[in-house]
């Protein structure tokens, strides 16, 4: 990736060149970028936090080569998507990724996503169960179950989410982009499994994360839907979320987590199943922390073509 030094990088830095094409396309109101590869059954990429499209960089040719057609979206607000100042409410975002499946030309797609893209993928699947045909979900609990456990699990899923109770300090995206964005990288190291952390590849994608965290407005939206899901709790758009979320899920999933996650505690994500009626299965990933898809590639890539295949 193009890096940029001299605390600021515009959006040329998330499109690099590659065996991908990347495109713009408007859905919900904004324009998207989204890097696409292959042809055949469209799934559907949504990348975590603190990261951009690039999080599926490896993924992308290898479900492209395996007859499907791969594609990856930069997250409203995030690499170089629209960043708009409001919009990062559950609703907005599942409608988001109901819209990108129709704008692509699809009657429906396998979506998935990692970390809060997870949490966006279990929302879109509930809310539009029509357009996801299945979903994969790493490292993110269903949001009623994360919800939960920060109240009822002190010890664990609340003192696991202290990081994210300081994205809720106004203007706390100056912290995240001062000294060239040190704190994205800090954020992967703690999150991330130690063997990942200490491997070869680390700080190349940390140095990604960090020069997309710095694109003009980036940070800020991407505070802002931690804020939502903190604010919402007492507020009555929240308590319809909640109502809307407790319908069981109609969408065969495959859930897929790390068993020394930091972020999403094991033990709280573990209890998602009971939200869906349709097929589920659940796969712990020994050594693997938030990340599973950059930390545990092979792994995650063959259960996701398992996945669509079944």
């Amino acid at each position: 990736m193009t890096d940029q030094r001299g605390g600021f990088a515009d959006e040329s830095c998330v499109l690099p060149e590659g065996p991908w094409t990347h495109r713009f396309v408007g859905a919900n109101g904004s324009r998207f970028h989204v890097v696409e590869a292959g042809t055949g059954p469209m799934v559907l990429f949504l990348h975590g936090f603190p990261e951009h499209w690039y999080a599926w960089h490896e993924m992308l040719p290898a479900v492209a080569d395996a007859g499907f057609r791969a594609v990856a979206v930069d997250l409203r607000g995030y690499g170089a998507s629209d960043k708009p100042p409001r919009g990062y409410d559950g609703y907005t975002l599942a409608a988001d990724v109901a819209g990108l499946i129709r704008a692509l030309g699809e009657r429906s797609a396998t979506v998935v996503g990692t970390g809060v893209g997870g949490l966006i993928a279990w929302t879109a699947a509930s809310f539009h169960p029509t357009l996801v045909r299945r979903l994969v979900v790493l490292g993110a609990p269903h949001p009623l179950r994360l919800r939960a456990a920060i109240f009822a699990d002190p010890r664990g899923q609340f003192t696991s989410a202290t990081a994210t109770l300081k994205f809720q300090l106004p203007r706390y995206e100056h912290v995240l982009t001062r000294d060239d964005a040190t704190e994205v990288e800090e954020i992967l190291r703690r999150w991330g499994g130690p063997r990942w952390v200490a491997g070869a590849d680390f700080a190349g994608y940390a140095r990604c994360c960090r020069v997309a965290m710095q694109i003009p407005q980036a940070a800020f939206c991407a505070m802002e839907g931690y804020r939502w899901a903190f604010r919402s709790v007492l507020r009555l758009h929240g308590y319809r979320f909640v109502k809307l979320m407790q319908r069981p899920l109609v969408t065969p999933t495959l859930q897929l987590h790390g068993a020394l996650d930091r972020a999403s505690l094991p033990r709280t994500a573990q209890g998602s199943g009971r939200y869906v009626s349709a097929p589920y299965e659940w796969r712990l990933l020994d050594d693997v922390g938030h990340f599973p898809h950059v930390e545990a590639r092979d792994v995650v890539l063959g259960e996701i073509l398992r996945w669509v295949k079944s």
